[in-house]
């Protein structure tokens, strides 16, 4: 009888978990949705997002591989000087012949990737280098701490150029690099802050009088109050990692074959970029992506301040 008890009593168990999960689910979009400055970030995010998936579908049915081809593309009939937008290429060509929609449409590809990677490995890495630091506090806390103050004190965008001069930097490995220098750094810290005071909760007190595991106390209990902190933190995570790919990209430290910051080193190399305005369409569509997609996650970021801390929410 024991036996035909138990599955029900754990499916029960779950059920109740995930319905608590989806009803703060709701409520924490409710207070996002509150703010505008979230909503329009969700926004950019998405016309970018469509931006990039997009891109393939248009190079499938509609335009000709040849010519439109973000790095290999050439237009015979509009090469030797990059020529404004007209009607087959809405956003000009640059000095290559190449079509600017098409590269500006196919970098935000890789933008996403790199800033996604970039945001799970600052997660996975700051929350459990912050959760085991409050829990076991102790050498262990001391030496992790040092090591984000080491983190911290670094220049990081002078450590990513001096990797990509003794390694071969592409999208991948400049996002853990990104990750790895986010969550061993701030991230940790302030997760750690917020794991003190969970450490201390009644709840955390009762599963180790129990017998609880150190693991289970912290996988189970620990972080899943952590995360919402974190994925604060993400947001903030994936502006440094666009603007971080941008930069290098211009001075050619990364090893790809297209992105935001490449179109600029080509109009920069080119020397298109001492007339000003004149060539407009070699800088502004590369320059406002990165500026806008940066903004659109700080904005995110931003809008869910009321949602991890509940001094911001309105009475």
């Amino acid at each position: 009888m024991t036996a035909g008890i138990e599955p029900r009593a754990t499916d029960r168990y779950y059920e109740i978990r995930a319905g608590l999960f989806l009803r703060q689910m709701r409520e924490s979009w409710k207070l996002f949705a509150e703010s505008r400055i979230g909503l329009i970030g969700i926004g950019v995010i998405v016309f970018f997002g469509l931006m990039a998936v997009a891109h393939p579908i248009l190079m499938a049915t509609v335009w000709e591989y040849r010519v439109y081809h973000p790095v290999i593309g050439f237009d015979g009939e509009m090469v030797g000087h990059p020529t404004p937008p007209s009607a087959r290429h809405l956003l000009g060509t640059d000095p290559l012949g190449r079509d600017i929609l098409s590269m500006l449409m196919h970098s935000t590809q890789s933008e996403f990737l790199l800033g996604i990677v970039a945001a799970i490995v600052t997660v996975v890495v700051g929350t459990a280098v912050g959760a085991a630091s409050a829990y076991f506090g102790g050498w262990l806390d001391s030496v992790l701490m040092r090591i984000s103050d080491l983190v911290i004190m670094m220049p990081s965008l002078s450590l990513y150029i001096v990797l990509g001069t003794l390694f071969d930097l592409n999208f991948t490995t400049l996002a853990i690099a990104i990750g790895l220098v986010s969550g061993l750094g701030a991230t940790a810290v302030i997760i750690k802050s917020q794991a003190m005071t969970v450490k201390v909760k009644p709840y955390v007190e009762a599963a180790r009088g129990a017998g609880g595991s150190h693991f289970h106390i912290i996988t189970t209990h620990m972080i899943p109050n952590l995360v919402p902190l974190a994925f604060l933190y993400m947001m903030f995570t994936v502006t440094g990692a666009i603007f971080s790919e941008a930069v290098l990209s211009f001075f050619g430290i990364l090893n790809v074959r297209m992105s935001w910051g490449i179109m600029i080193n080509t109009a920069q190399s080119s020397g298109y970029l001492g007339f000003g305005l004149e060539y407009w369409w070699l800088l502004v569509p590369a320059g406002l992506s990165i500026t806008l997609l940066c903004a659109s996650f700080y904005l995110v970021g931003r809008g869910l301040d009321p949602v991890v801390n509940p001094r911001l929410r309105r009475g």
